[in-house]
């Protein structure tokens, strides 16, 4: 496909639209918010595995590396385009079960969006922690409202409202554009990052590596008890529910594909971005989760307030030798590197929805942008969504936990699509230009992570909640009559001629003649919930 000069040059901003106003090391700056997603759920991992937790975090982080570049070889397809791989991933299904796609997109905001809730929750208790020591003190125990919603609890407690500014702090910087977000992302990315590369690294050159650590490498046998127990059924259920949700951070650095149409040059800032993304984040999720093993242990890492994240920063302080002032400087920077995730999962998520409405896969006013170019309905959408997470998250750890496994749920499906979606570009887009494309090899190993991934779904989701993958699939499939609605009553059952015009058609029906790929599609559909259904019956805990 020729893209003609015209077609990549800036859009101006009074036409609401996304600009073309960074390079990638923009993209890198507002995805570095991904490295310090190992602190939500580090402690969390470690105690439902165990002695294995460094090794989850290896292979979960070396997974996400290759996957990567299925998913950066499709972003060259579609230069025009933001929103990440999921919106890349969705014009392969298309052709074959159009309500695919929007599930495909859905699944992956519903992944991102929680980031904002989740993050402000943990910085709001860091703050709460700081600022008022006493945990009997009034306003720790004060609560506006509370009460309970199905299986999670909700309070609009001091910490909601904490997280209430901080999520709100982070709106007023993404309001302004991607450029504007790139610039505060660099400097508190700058802030974040090399601390944590300290803490990975100092401990080993202070003490060295405690080998006792790490064994005996077995699963626990109950999450978080402290007894070894066995690679049986029970152990395996516990090892794949903590992949299952290290994979929540260890993939996201997917999200610096987000920005392709505001790239200067898409061409090559697109594989830029993600690969040197990918490399930082190959670092610091190898190092820091063996370094806090390393100093730990078991024991350590079994410490309540490290499972629920609470006590992280006094466990980095005690790993670097620091005193008071150490701990409450790593308390600072915990909240900056809380301030880092939420940022950059709410740049990520709006667009994935913004683009979302310019293919016609979710509802219109989503497609609408400010004069700075930054997708302002779907951030309303988004902040609004995470007030409400917000009040759950902040009632009590199994609520925090639940919309973290039920928001992976969605994750797990879309990398399961999407990795199967760089085949099917393959085979039914060929003749599109690629300026990078992946070796051969690669895509097969997509494609067979993909039903590994599966496999997560299936039998890890569980370890966090009975009700996580049910939630999960219900949560996915509640865009499908939404977009129904979008597709065959607003649009009478075309796409827009943005979306054809990428894929190099100009009708909807010309699609149909693009199919190339048979029924493997659907054999691969089939597959994937059988693969779902049969892990979760063969793991059990």
């Amino acid at each position: 496909m020729t893209i003609a000069t015209a077609e990549l040059s800036p859009v101006p901003a009074e036409e609401g639209r996304l600009q073309r106003s960074i390079s990638w090391t923009g993209a890198f700056w507002v995805a570095s918010g991904v490295p310090p997603l190992v602190l939500f759920s580090i402690g969390g991992i470690a105690g439902a595995t165990g002695t294995p937790a460094f090794a989850i975090w290896t292979a979960s982080m070396l997974m996400g590396f290759l996957q990567s570049f299925v998913y950066a070889e499709m972003a060259g397809l579609f230069p025009n385009k933001s929103g990440g791989s999921s919106v890349y991933g969705a014009a392969a299904w298309m052709r074959y079960a159009r309500p695919i796609s929007p599930l495909l997109v859905w699944c992956n905001w519903i992944a991102w969006t929680p980031v904002l809730s989740l993050g402000c929750t943990i910085a709001a208790a860091y703050i709460l922690n700081a600022l008022v020591p006493d945990p009997n003190a009034a306003i720790r125990t004060w609560t506006l409202a509370a009460g309970s919603i199905g299986p999670v609890s909700f309070s609009l407690n001091a910490a909601f409202f904490i997280g209430v500014a901080l999520m709100l702090s982070a709106f007023a910087v993404q309001v302004r554009g991607i450029s504007g977000t790139a610039q505060v992302q660099r400097v508190i990315g700058l802030a974040v990052i090399i601390p944590l590369l300290v803490i990975g690294i100092a401990p080993l050159l202070q003490h060295g590596v405690n080998w006792a650590n790490f064994t005996p490498f077995v699963p626990l046998a109950e999450a978080n008890k402290p007894a070894p127990g066995d690679w049986n059924a029970n152990g395996w259920t516990l090892v794949l529910g903590g992949m299952f949700l290290a994979a929540w951070s260890t993939y996201a650095f997917e999200t610096s594909i987000c920005y392709t149409s505001e790239f200067k040059n898409p061409k090559t800032d697109t594989f830029k971005a993600i690969f040197y993304s990918g490399l930082l984040c190959l670092t610091i999720f190898l190092l820091v989760p063996f370094t806090f093993q390393s100093e730990l242990g078991l024991t350590g890492m079994l410490d309540p307030s490290i499972v629920d994240g609470s006590g992280v920063a006094a466990a980095l302080a005690h790993m670097v030798g620091g005193g008071p002032v150490v701990a409450s400087a790593l308390v600072v920077l915990m909240i900056f590197a809380l301030l880092l995730c939420l940022m950059t999962a709410m740049a990520g998520a709006s667009r994935t929805l913004y683009q979302g409405s310019l293919d016609g896969w979710l509802p219109k006013y989503l497609g609408r942008a400010n004069r700075h170019g930054a997708p302002i309905a779907a951030m309303w959408t988004g902040l609004a969504v995470n007030l409400g997470l917000l009040a759950i998250a902040c009632a009590d750890s199994a609520s925090f936990f639940f919309i973290l496994a039920v928001s992976n749920a969605g994750y797990i499906i879309f990398n399961f699509l999407n990795l199967n979606s760089g085949w099917i570009h393959r085979i039914d887009n060929g003749h599109l230009e690629r300026p990078y494309r992946a070796p051969t090899l690669l895509i097969a190993i997509g494609t067979l992570f993909g039903f590994i991934n599966a496999v997560f779904l299936g039998a890890g989701a569980k370890v966090w909640h009975p009700w996580a993958l049910w939630a999960g699939i219900v949560t996915a499939g509640a865009i499908i009559p939404v977009f129904l609605f979008r597709h065959y009553v607003q649009d009478r059952g075309q796409f827009p001629p943005q979306m054809l015009h990428d894929l190099g058609v100009t009708r909807t029906e010309a699609l149909l003649s693009g199919r190339k790929a048979g029924p493997l599609p659907y054999l691969t559909l089939a597959a994937g919930v059988v693969t779902v259904l049969l892990a979760n019956f063969l793991f059990q805990l």
